[in-house]
């Protein structure tokens, strides 16, 4: 388990550290109904099946029930709300409500969007994440989404100085920030170091000056970890394959601020039909 408090916006931690709320019809996962799995955004407990969330008009995300043993209950700072939080790492959830008569359970879990992430897997029983920077994200999104085990991509900015980057600001060169990907995936599935084997054979590590004809510090190579563990592992990777002779140009880099690119870069080579311009597989491992 990785606690992702380093990579989340402000706007998140107000949420699930500091118990705030967002506001009413405003989160992603109010009116949304894909069959699949809610995980809490800061540990990726999976804690709410999809068949348990109805409409309850109040404009937040409401289930009628949660996973066994994945959510606390306790009472609120308030004195007569409960509050509902992540068993695993205490996030801020929401509250819940009961004798409502909205489901024949009778039960309102009232949740905020931003204290959610969601993955299309209805049987998922954990998740964990990664954080990778391999040139263009279009093409690095591409592949991972073809790996088993991967649940969920998204791509954006990492490691720059300014708040809510532009992909024109990240391209200027002047905020510091890489073209990243954040990766969701089921670790009885596929492995931290399997996915980390994957990222370095989808790209070329040795370029130290961009990717493929992509030129510029956000094409560049990172692996950003969350804890010491994942670290380690990639540090061993890179030292096998300096052993078999590849000059790694990959830093490995404290995961920072995760900003999640504009919608027209998500999936974008699934909504355009066109490949990938600087990325291909190659066996190194």
């Amino acid at each position: 388990m990785v606690i992702k408090t380093a990579s989340l916006t402000e706007e998140i931690v107000a949420i699930v550290k500091n118990k705030g709320t967002e506001k009413p019809y405003s989160g992603e996962y109010d009116d949304f109904g894909e069959s699949g799995t809610y995980l809490c955004r800061q540990c990726g407990l999976p804690l709410f099946r999809s068949q348990t969330k109805f409409h309850s008009g109040c404009g937040w995300p409401s289930f009628d029930e949660e996973i066994q043993g994945a959510v606390l209950r306790e009472r609120d700072a308030d004195g007569y709300r409960t509050e509902i939080l992540c068993s695993r790492c205490r996030a801020h959830l929401g509250h819940v409500f009961t004798g409502e008569g909205m489901t024949a359970k009778n039960t309102r879990h009232c949740v905020n969007s931003l204290s959610l992430d969601f993955v299309a897997d209805l049987t998922v029983t954990d998740t964990e994440e990664a954080v990778f920077a391999a040139g263009c994200f279009w093409g690095v999104e591409h592949y991972m989404k073809q790996l088993p085990g991967v649940l969920k991509t998204e791509v954006g900015y990492s490691g720059g100085s300014r708040k809510k980057p532009t992909y024109e600001e990240v391209c200027s060169g002047k905020t510091g920030h890489f073209e990243v990907i954040r990766v969701i995936y089921d670790p009885s599935r596929v492995s931290y170091e399997a996915l980390t084997k994957y990222f370095f054979e989808i790209h070329d590590p040795t370029q130290a000056n961009g990717q493929g004809p992509d030129l510029g510090e956000q094409y560049l190579s990172v692996i950003f970890y969350y804890d010491e563990a994942q670290k380690n592992i990639a540090q061993k990777l890179v030292n096998q394959l300096e052993h078999m002779g590849y000059r790694i140009a990959t830093r490995l880099l404290p995961v920072s601020t995760f900003w999640r690119a504009e919608e027209y870069h998500q999936d974008y080579y699934e909504k355009t039909g066109k490949q990938p311009y600087c990325h291909r597989y190659e066996k190194k491992f």
